[in-house]
């Protein structure tokens, strides 16, 4: 299986030239692409697009709904292994460094319930701390002990019986997980953005916004959930369509938001060692030639 790794923009282009070549199919990983209606701000493949290459992995649900990781997972998998037994090479690509994990590795999600969580939720630092230690006494080594979020998250997990903060860490799954050891062969490539990313960019938010996206997020607004309204550009051009700023203002904060996520995008995926890094090129030609060959010079599935 050939794995596109996300990169920090021209992920698509990408993604689908590599495909015509292998004649491959396209998983999605990009967090925001599974909400149904969010299309021009996400920048999904056009219809035309997916009736050439099946795309799996978006438009799963409606905006209203906070798809989790856990529930990508689950689906993720099921795409990943329907297209695999079907001898069909697969290309991942996105930018969601987590869900692209959740996938090739053995990612493991505690449990989650809205009624503990209310429960867990009342409880003061001190209490939720105390209940902690109590049942895990070196929870401390592996959870921010000053984290009031993260202490109730890890006493959550405790009373649903996913165990402790120490115990998970050293689950076999959690050290693997630490230590990049996919569950499934793959090879990724990642681009570099190069020096013009900021003018690419503000150049995106500038199609987007011809393409229709104030008209988009004027008609999604009152229906994102949790999940949905964090979206960078909608998130910021929800007060342009309700008219709280105005569009140039909006244009700055999604320019911001985005190169803030891109930099986290490229530290996450800094980190992973099994990310070949290919240097910038304008032209999207070199950039899928250099992609194939490195994608084809690894091969882990071959060893």
């Amino acid at each position: 299986m050939a794995v596109l790794g996300p990169t920090a923009s021209g992920k698509t282009g990408l993604a689908i030239c590599l495909a015509r070549h292998w004649g491959a199919e396209i998983l999605s990983v990009d967090s925001m692409q599974v909400y149904r209606g969010m299309d021009i701000g996400t920048a999904k493949v056009s219809i035309d697009e997916q009736a050439e290459i099946p795309h799996h992995m978006i438009d799963l649900v409606a905006p209203e709904v906070d798809y989790t990781v856990a529930e990508f997972q689950e689906a993720g998998r099921l795409a990943m292994g329907d297209v695999l037994s079907r001898n069909v090479p697969l290309i991942v690509a996105g930018g969601s460094g987590l869900y692209f994990r959740s996938l090739v590795d053995p990612l493991e999600f505690p449990p989650f319930d809205p009624g503990v969580r209310a429960v867990v939720e009342s409880m003061g630092q001190e209490a939720a701390r105390a209940e902690l230690l109590a049942a895990d006494p070196s929870a401390g080594a592996y959870v921010e002990l000053g984290n009031l979020r993260r202490v109730r998250r890890a006493v959550e997990i405790l009373r649903l019986g996913g165990g402790g903060p120490s115990e998970r860490a050293n689950r076999p799954a959690a050290v693997h997980v630490r230590n990049y050891v996919p569950e499934v062969a793959f090879a990724a490539v990642g681009v570099d953005p190069g020096d013009r990313l900021a003018d690419r960019v503000m150049e995106r938010i500038d199609r987007m916004i011809d393409s229709g996206l104030l008209d988009e997020v004027a008609g999604l607004s009152h229906r994102l959930g949790r999940n949905a309204s964090r979206a960078v550009g909608y998130r910021q051009m929800i007060p342009v369509v309700r008219g709280d700023v105005s569009l140039e203002q909006g244009k700055a904060d999604t320019f911001k938001a985005t190169m803030a996520l891109a930099r986290r995008q490229r530290t996450y995926f800094g980190r992973d060692p099994r990310i070949r890094w290919l240097e910038w090129s304008e032209d999207p030609e070199v950039r899928c030639r250099a992609a194939r060959q490195a994608i084809e010079e690894m091969q882990p599935w071959s060893s």
